[in-house]
């Protein structure tokens, strides 16, 4: 069976606390889908219905677990989700060993 290393453990459970809200996955996936340049802060709060100070203490937290950047452009600030590889490695972490210890893998190899 391979093993997580711990690190990556702890990287894992960051994002998924991170996720671990409707709106900040609403701002995630909203993010997603404007592609790697991103939205202003503006846009994205009008796309997701998150305003004000709940949409930036949301974008603090996804920032920090390594899923989303900030830039100020000018006047305005960008939000992006770069972490496109991030996400897909959290979907691997949990699919790698799907299934590992099911019955029906046991009886074949047993």
């Amino acid at each position: 069976m391979n093993h997580v290393p711990e690190l990556d453990l702890t990287r894992a459970a960051a994002a998924f606390a991170a996720l671990g809200s409707e709106q900040r996955l609403s701002v995630l996936r909203t993010l997603v889908r404007a592609g790697p340049d991103g939205l202003s802060i503006g846009v994205l709060g009008d796309r997701t219905g998150v305003m004000g100070s709940t949409l930036t203490h949301h974008v603090k937290i996804l920032a920090s677990a390594g899923l989303v950047t900030q830039a100020r452009q000018g006047r305005s600030i960008i939000c992006a989700a770069v972490a496109f590889d991030e996400l897909q490695g959290l979907s691997n972490f949990l699919l790698t060993e799907c299934c590992a210890d099911s019955a029906e893998k046991d009886s074949r190899n047993g």
